[in-house]
């Protein structure tokens, strides 16, 4: 049986913590308390035990959440008309982002995929291959690398981010890497 629709308010409420909770979680991870996620996102804490039953399904969530709009944005790039320009650009976006926020870095790292994420962890994969693809197409990437290649090689960017915070110097390496030979 289906979900009823949340109210407005309710919806909103829910997007409210759900920022609320990438913040928190992005710099603490789940040590963070639940009070302090209800005040960051300026609503009570009963309001976030209506919406998640726990620590765990709101940090559950917040990934999926990341995660789907990760693979949307994805899906809105593939039929571009600059195929290599946009996949650089995506990718070293994600980087950018992700490295930012602790519970993301090891979502995207994990080699067994999570029940909670699977969907939103596959959507991504399958637009962010086709992103890749379309780049080989258009000569921008070396035809060497294939989706399971590029996700081992965001893990490392991400741990390269994280080990040297504020260098895009390593990164950059890592995508010139990638160019076609």
């Amino acid at each position: 049986m289906e979900k009823p629709a949340l109210r407005a308010d309710a919806r909103r409420n829910r997007a409210r913590v759900l920022a609320a909770a990438e913040a928190a979680f992005a710099v603490d991870g789940l040590a963070v308390p639940l009070d302090d996620i209800a005040r960051l996102a300026g609503v009570g804490a009963g309001t976030v035990y209506r919406h998640f039953p726990s620590k765990e399904a709101l940090f559950q969530a917040v990934v999926v959440e990341r995660l789907e709009q990760y693979g949307v944005e994805a899906q809105e790039l593939i039929d571009s008309d600059a195929p290599g320009e946009v996949f650089y650009d995506y990718f070293t976006r994600v980087i950018e982002q992700a490295s930012r926020n602790r519970a993301i870095c090891e979502a995207l790292g994990e080699t067994s995929g999570s029940a909670y994420k699977a969907e939103a962890a596959e959507r991504f994969r399958v637009n962010l291959t086709a992103l890749l693809e379309r780049a080989q197409a258009a000569g921008a990437v070396r035809k060497d690398i294939d989706g399971e290649d590029l996700r081992a090689l965001i893990v490392g960017a991400l741990a390269v981010e994280r080990f040297t915070p504020d260098s895009r110097h390593l990164v950059r390496v890592l995508l010139d890497g990638l160019r076609k030979v």
